[in-house]
């Protein structure tokens, strides 16, 4: 199976975001990929709760949505969109953070609503809420398709290693983060969370991301870390492409899966235990 990942610098503004992706889908379903990935918040990266209101939709009259779709059933590929930022009914007026799996004929496979909020100081200058304007969801997902079961996941949860293992032990043989990840805890942490995923479940992990500098018509401008990552089974990095924007290819051998999983079959060597 080959896979592109899509490293996209979104800005603020979901018409302009969706002609560069669909562009990059094209070009890396002309390259041959069967399964292109886009990152966390393909549709709009604002921090400005205002100009959120007044730009994003509602998933069934969501843009990026139906032209994702669209290219889909164009390219003849499957495509997950790492995640958009979608309106809700909640009286709070929050928003979803929203991953989909859609097949070559550009129907919606599974979504996912992430489920950990990035509420974190990551220093004086550095603040995130993200429970103040995204409700959590509150349900793993794993996708069936005809080349691999996929475990859905988006960004901060990263760092909860009991989802994967639960996604894993569900079937997952395929992780996906999708991410905007903070270029400071980037540079810390990110290679070695999504390593320790894979070698944790004997699973391919494969991270697209948002990068660089995005534009902003208001609000305080946001940075990410880049790097998207494809790490093999065994927890090797298969592809880093740095923070450029554009596309990379990774095949994808499911007997790898099964390979690592034999030699260490630690996702059957659950103990129960008490306390502490």
């Amino acid at each position: 199976m080959k896979v592109a990942l899509l490293q996209l610098n979104s800005g603020d503004v979901p018409a302009t975001n969706l002609a560069a992706t669909v562009q990059l889908v094209g070009q890396a379903a002309g390259q041959g990929a069967e399964f292109i990935l886009t990152p966390e918040v393909t549709n709009c990266v604002s921090q400005d709760r205002l100009h959120q209101m007044r730009v994003l939709q509602h998933q069934d009259d969501d843009i990026t949505l139906a032209g994702l779709r669209a290219a889909a059933v164009r390219h003849g590929i499957w495509l997950s969109i790492g995640s958009l930022a979608l309106k809700t009914n909640d009286l709070d007026g929050r928003l979803a953070n929203r991953s989909f799996l859609i097949d070559p004929a550009g129907r919606i496979v599974a979504q996912y609503d992430k489920i950990h909020m990035f509420d974190v100081a990551v220093s004086p200058s550095e603040t995130y809420r993200e429970s103040a304007g995204y409700r959590p969801g509150e349900q793993a997902v794993v996708a069936d398709t005809p080349f691999a079961k996929i475990g859905m996941s988006i960004c901060y949860d990263v760092r909860f290693a009991y989802l994967y293992r639960a996604l894993a032990q569900s079937g997952a043989q395929v992780l996906l983060v999708p991410s905007a990840f903070s270029p400071v805890t980037g540079a810390a942490h990110w290679e070695t969370l999504l390593r320790a995923r894979a070698i944790e479940t004997g699973s391919y992990v494969l991270a697209a991301a948002q990068t660089g500098t995005h534009s902003a018509h208001s609000g305080k401008l946001r940075q990410t870390y880049g790097h998207s990552l494809a790490v093999s089974p065994w927890g090797e990095v298969l592809v880093d492409m740095g923070t450029a924007p554009g596309i990379a290819m990774v095949d994808l051998d499911l007997a790898e899966v099964a390979q690592s999983r034999k030699r260490i079959a630690a996702l059957s060597h659950d103990r129960p235990f008490e306390g502490p």
